[in-house]
């Protein structure tokens, strides 16, 4: 499914153009990942980075958006691989994951941020009281994820390249 890559208006309120710069990061990732091979999905292109794959970028992102907007803004358990007592990647370790499940979960996981995102004021400010990242403001959190999934499909971007020539932003 092609989602719409569309850049948020020229001139629209704060909300518009912070979540219309987000939405489409993540359509890009989405779109980076449409008609990978399974077996390419889950290959390393960089010797140094071995859990830098497709598959292990899109479940980084998606359990950094549950980091920031389920556990540091809401307050919610530090649920999940990263937050394991030994958390060396394991958000990236998606071996024998399908890519389909993988995108299904972040896609998920978005919605949940969106609905956490439209049902707060960027002024406020996260409420976990053992990570000092939750004293940050809502809105620093959704620039920081704009930053994080911008960088990230920018990885996905050269990988895809790397493994099937395939390029392209839009």
């Amino acid at each position: 499914m092609t989602l719409p890559r569309e850049r948020p208006p020229f001139s629209a309120d704060e909300r518009t153009q912070l979540t219309g710069w987000f939405r489409m990061q993540r359509e890009i990732v989405h779109f980076k990942c449409e008609g990978l091979a399974e077996e390419d999905a889950h290959r390393a292109v960089l010797p140094s980075s071995p859990l830098m794959t497709v598959a292990g970028i899109v479940s980084h992102l998606r359990w950094t958006e549950q980091t920031w907007f389920e556990v540091l803004f809401l307050g919610r358990p530090a649920d999940g691989p990263q937050f394991s007592e030994d958390p060396q990647d394991l958000d990236m370790r998606v071996e024998g994951v399908p890519l389909a499940r993988l995108l299904d979960d972040y896609r998920e996981q978005c919605a949940i941020s969106d609905e956490i995102i439209a049902a707060h004021g960027l002024d406020e400010v996260g409420r976990h009281p053992d990570f000092r990242s939750a004293g940050a403001s809502l809105r620093w959190m959704v620039i920081h994820m704009i930053e994080e999934t911008a960088r990230h499909a920018g990885h996905l971007d050269a990988i895809r390249e790397l493994l099937d020539g395939e390029t392209g932003y839009y």
